[in-house]
C-alpha cells in the first residue's frame, strides 16, 4: 500500500437511519438512470435514425456507451478508495446528466455518438460507487436488502426501459428520452449532497504530526495515478472496439481487425509496466492475488458471457421460430428479471447456512443445466416453455451472482472496497462484451451453414422485420443457431462452476468489524512506517 491509504471510515455510523433512508433512495435513482439507459434508446433507433440519418453507425449509440461505461469503472473505483464515495458518484451523476442533455440538443448522428459517449463516462461512476456505497451503508448481516433493492431497481428498468422508450418516441419525441434523466438525476444529486456524511478523509500522511505540512507548510496531497488511468482507458478502449466491432464493421481477420488486438496487446504491456511502477496503481496487483477476489473475477466474467444468450437471442428466437409479437417475446425474456431480485433476496439465507461459495456454486451448477435444456424444446413449441426456463435460470443466476458481490464486498475494507467492486463489474461488463463477439460469429457460422453461406442473423432479423415471413427451413436454421448459443453459454456457466470450485477458498476470509478496525489500522500502520523510511532514505 502507499502512503494515502485512508484511516478506516465507517460511513455507516455517520449515516443516520432516517438519512440512511434518503441516501438508499438516491443510490436507486441513480441506479434506474444506469439501467434504464440500457434499455430505453433501444426502441426509439427508428425515430432516431429517421431525425438523423445515420443508420450505418447507429448500433455505436449502444456501443460506444459500453465502452466508455466498462473502461472506466477501475478507474472510479480506485478513485473513490483515494477520495471516498461522495465526491465520485457526485461528480460522475453529473458528467451523465450533462450527456443526457447534450443527447437530447444532438444535431446529427455523429454528435449524439460522442455525447452517449460523456453519458457512459458519468455512467461507470454510476454503477461502481452505488455498489460500493450499498457496502459501505449496511453491516454484512443487512448487506442484502439493500442488494436485493438494487436488483429490484435492474429488474424494473429491465422491464419498463423498452415500453417508455417508445411511448416517449411515438408521443412525445425520442429526444425525452434522455431529458428525462434530468430530474430523476437532480433529485438524487440533493439527496446524496444533503444525506450523505462520510466520516473524514484522513490519510495516513495527515494522521502523522510530522507529515502534516511540509518544509513550505503545504498540506501533501493524496496521489492518483493519472497514468495508469489513461493507459488503462486507452487499452480497454482499443480491445472493447476491437471486439465489439470485430466480425460486424470488418471481417475478423481483417487488417483494421489485427491492428485493433495488436494495439490492444500493446497497451496491455504498458498498462502491466505503469501499474507495477505505481505508488498506488488504478489496478493493484492484489486484485489478482488473492484467491477469492481473482476467483469471483473470472466466475462473474462468464457469467457475463452466458448472460448474452437469453438478452440478445431469445427476443429473435422468440418472433422468428415461435411467431410472437415484439410485446410477447419482449415478455417471455423479462420474466427471468422477476425471479431474479427474489432469489437474491432470499440467498442470505442459504449462504449463512451454507457459505458463499457453495451458495455460488449451487446457483450456476443449476443455470448450466437450465441453459443445456433450452436445445431440447420442442420444435416449434409453445411460448410458456422458454418463459419457464427464463423464470429459472432468473432464479439461479440471483442465487449465483449476490453471494458473490457481497462476499468480495466482506473480505475487503473500506479503503480496497471501491476497488475489489469496480473489479468484479469490469468483468461481468467484459465478459458480456466478449460474450456478444463470440456468440454473434457461432450464431452466423451455424446460420450460414444451414442456408448455405448467404445470411446471417441479422439480415435473417431485418427481413423477418420488414414484413417478411419465415420459410420452415429458415425458422429451423434461427432455432439451431440459438440451441447453439445455448449450449455455448451453458459450457460457460459450467467454466464458472470450476473455477469457484477449484480456486475460490471453501470459506471466503469474512471481516468482522473488530477484524475490519484491526486491518485497517495495520494498514495504516505499515504505510505510515513506510513513509517514514523513504523520508529517511531522502
Amino acid at each position: 500500500m502507499g502512503s494515502t491509504t485512508p484511516a478506516i471510515r465507517d460511513t455507516a455510523q455517520h449515516t443516520g437511519s432516517e438519512k440512511r433512508a434518503a441516501v438508499v433512495a438516491a443510490l436507486m435513482l441513480a441506479m434506474a438512470l444506469a439501467a434504464l439507459d440500457s434499455t430505453i434508446v433501444s426502441t426509439a433507433v427508428p425515430q432516431i435514425v429517421g431525425d438523423l440519418g445515420g443508420f450505418s453507425v447507429f448500433s455505436w449509440l449502444f456501443s460506444g456507451y459500453l465502452l466508455a461505461v466498462t473502461v472506466t469503472l477501475p478507474v472510479y473505483g480506485r478513485l473513490s478508495d483515494t477520495f471516498g464515495r461522495k465526491p465520485v458518484l457526485i461528480a460522475g451523476a453529473a458528467l451523465f446528466l450533462l450527456g443526457s442533455l447534450l443527447c437530447a440538443v444532438a444535431w446529427n448522428m455523429a454528435a449524439l455518438i460522442a455525447f452517449r459517449i460523456v453519458q457512459g463516462l458519468g455512467g461507470g461512476a454510476l454503477q461502481g460507487t452505488v455498489q460500493t456505497l450499498a457496502a459501505d451503508l449496511y453491516p454484512l448481516k443487512e448487506r442484502p436488502k439493500i442488494q436485493a433493492k438494487l436488483s429490484t431497481v435492474w429488474a424494473v428498468s429491465a422491464v419498463a426501459g423498452p415500453g417508455l422508450g417508445g411511448v416517449l418516441a411515438a408521443y412525445a419525441d425520442w429526444r425525452w428520452i434522455f431529458l428525462i434523466n434530468l430530474p430523476i438525476g437532480a433529485v438524487a444529486l440533493w439527496l446524496i449532497v444533503r444525506h450523505l456524511h462520510e466520516p473524514g478523509r484522513e490519510t495516513d500522511r495527515d494522521a502523522s504530526a510530522a507529515d502534516t505540512a511540509d518544509t513550505t507548510g503545504t498540506r501533501t496531497r493524496a496521489r492518483v495515478d493519472w497514468a495508469g488511468a489513461l493507459a488503462v482507458f486507452a487499452c480497454g478502449g482499443v480491445l472493447l472496439t476491437a471486439l465489439v466491432q470485430g466480425g460486424v464493421a470488418w471481417p475478423w481477420l481483417s487488417v483494421p481487425s489485427i491492428a485493433l488486438f495488436g494495439t490492444g496487446l500493446a497497451l496491455a504491456a504498458v498498462v502491466v509496466a505503469v501499474e507495477r511502477r505505481a505508488a498506488d496503481p488504478i489496478i493493484p496487483g492484489w486484485v489478482w492475488r488473492r484467491r477469492t477476489i481473482a476467483a469471483v473475477n473470472l466466475a462473474l466474467g462468464a457469467l457475463g458471457l452466458l448472460m448474452v444468450a437469453p438478452a440478445v437471442f431469445l427476443p429473435t428466437y422468440a418472433q422468428s421460430v415461435l411467431g410472437l409479437a415484439p410485446v410477447a417475446a419482449g415478455f417471455v425474456l423479462s420474466v427471468w428479471t422477476l425471479s431474479w431480485p427474489v432469489s437474491a433476496a432470499l440467498s442470505q439465507h442459504v449462504y449463512r447456512r451454507i457459505g458463499f461459495r457453495n451458495t455460488a456454486m449451487l446457483g450456476i451448477g443449476s443455470a448450466s443445466l437450465i441453459l443445456l435444456a433450452f436445445p431440447f424444446l420442442p420444435y416449434p413449441g409453445a411460448a410458456w416453455q422458454p418463459a419457464l426456463l427464463m423464470l429459472l435460470l432468473g432464479a439461479a443466476l440471483g442465487l449465483f451472482q449476490l453471494p458473490l458481490i457481497v462476499g468480495v464486498q466482506s473480505t475487503v475494507g473500506w479503503s480496497e472496497r471501491g476497488t475489489a467492486t469496480a473489479s468484479v463489474l469490469f468483468c461481468r461488463q467484459t465478459g458480456q462484451t466478449v460474450g456478444a463477439a463470440v456468440f454473434g460469429a457461432v450464431a452466423n457460422g451455424v446460420l450460414a451453414a444451414r442456408l448455405g453461406g448467404a445470411n446471417d442473423l441479422d439480415s435473417v432479423t431485418r427481413a423477418l422485420d420488414s414484413g417478411g415471413t419465415a420459410p420452415e427451413a429458415t425458422r429451423r436454421a434461427i432455432a439451431d443457431a440459438v440451441h447453439a448459443v445455448y449450449l455455448g453459454a451453458s459450457c460457460a456457466a459450467a467454466l464458472a462452476f470450476l473455477v469457484l470450485l477449484l480456486l475460490a477458498p471453501r470459506r471466503f476470509p469474512v471481516l468482522t468489524d473488530e477484524a475490519l478496525a484491526v486491518k485497517e489500522d495495520a494498514l495504516k500502520e505499515d504505510a505510515l512506517k513506510e513513509g517514514a523510511l523513504k523520508e529517511d532514505g531522502s
